[in-house]
């Protein structure tokens, strides 16, 4: 069968043989006194990247998130937020742990609320109604296909939440998808945002590893929650240096990804099968099955082909740097005889 074709996530991605050595060459201090240079350089790095002012290293995306909603909020304030968004879908409840926020769960395409929506679910300050402090988006949008979505799609909701006195957050875990698909710099994207959380982990191919970025004051409060969270980590550096090589030379080639996806895509759709695309696709494929989605991962799993569900009949192919076209060939065989 040889070697299996992995498209459950970006996620599963190795670290490739030079990031191991940047890995190893990496010079190392202890990051909870601040003595880490290559943690230091990587939130330097990383703040300009996302245009902020600072940025910290955490192990995760989910801590990162969390952390973002310690920051902006108190307990009993209310965070406005896509039903479908990963903080809310995705993250254990974690919010109703730490942050103790509330959130108001909206719907609308590609994982965007309506503005006007938005604005009717705001409701007026006073002692009956929890305190409104904080719109969340993502980008891309996981659920929603991986959809890249464009400043002028966010702006309308930015606006809106700026007239009632929110901050913004934006969960960016895949934002550099977004900015390759869109052919705009990061920095672009995430310039209308209080804070911004980006994963080293999915796309990019380091091992561990996000940030959060935002203003000095904003994030120097964020490293005290990474402190209670037990997100400070010591000779950090090791694991810094994969997150920096990452964004020296793994940006650009998501580009490749993307191009697999859309053959994928398209071959799919020619043999039959009903494939979602947002509007501007990254590195995910989604196919809407006429049968239960674990017959189905079950069969292509015993072929050596690993995809997972989004849904009852729902599947997600993700390609990502250790996926070659070879592998894109072999996935499209297996399906073809899937429905044969």
């Amino acid at each position: 069968m040889g070697n299996m074709v992995d498209l459950r996530s970006d996620t599963v991605t190795k670290p490739t043989a030079a990031m191991r050595d940047a890995m190893c060459q990496a010079e190392v201090g202890d990051d909870v006194y601040g003595e880490d240079p290559t943690v230091n350089r990587l939130e330097r790095v990383a703040a300009e990247l996302l245009g902020k002012e600072a940025s910290v290293f955490v192990p995760s995306g989910t801590m990162a998130n969390q952390i973002a909603l310690l920051t902006h909020t108190q307990r009993g304030d209310e965070v406005f937020i896509h039903r479908d968004n990963h903080i809310y879908f995705y993250e254990g409840g974690g919010a109703a742990m730490w942050s103790q926020a509330t959130f108001t769960e909206l719907a609308g395409d590609e994982g965007l609320m309506t503005p006007e929506e938005l604005s009717d679910r705001i409701r007026p300050r006073n002692i009956h109604h929890p305190r409104p402090r904080l719109l969340s988006l993502e980008n891309t949008h996981n659920r929603a296909g991986g959809a890249a979505l464009s400043r002028s799609r966010l702006m309308p909701l930015v606006e809106v939440a700026r007239e009632h006195g929110l901050a913004v957050h934006l969960d960016g875990a895949r934002i550099a998808n977004a900015a390759v698909a869109l052919h705009v710099s990061i920095a672009s994207l995430t310039a209308d945002m209080d804070s911004v959380s980006m994963c080293f982990s999915k796309g990019l191919g380091a091992p561990v590893g996000s940030v959060l970025a935002g203003p000095k004051d904003y994030i120097d409060q964020a490293r005290v929650y990474r402190k209670w969270l037990g997100g400070g980590m010591r000779q950090a550096g090791i694991l810094a240096a994969a997150g920096l090589y990452a964004i020296e030379h793994h940006i650009d080639r998501l580009e490749e990804d993307h191009v697999r996806a859309a053959r994928l895509a398209e071959q799919l759709r020619r043999a039959g099968y009903q494939v979602d695309q947002p509007s501007v696709p990254t590195n995910m494929v989604m196919v809407n099955l006429d049968r239960d989605a674990t017959e189905v991962i079950q069969h292509l799993a015993a072929q050596g082909v690993l995809v997972s569900a989004m849904g009852p009949r729902r599947l997600r192919l993700v390609t990502h740097l250790d996926v070659t076209d070879a592998d894109i060939d072999r996935t499209l065989l297996e399906f073809s005889q899937l429905k044969g």
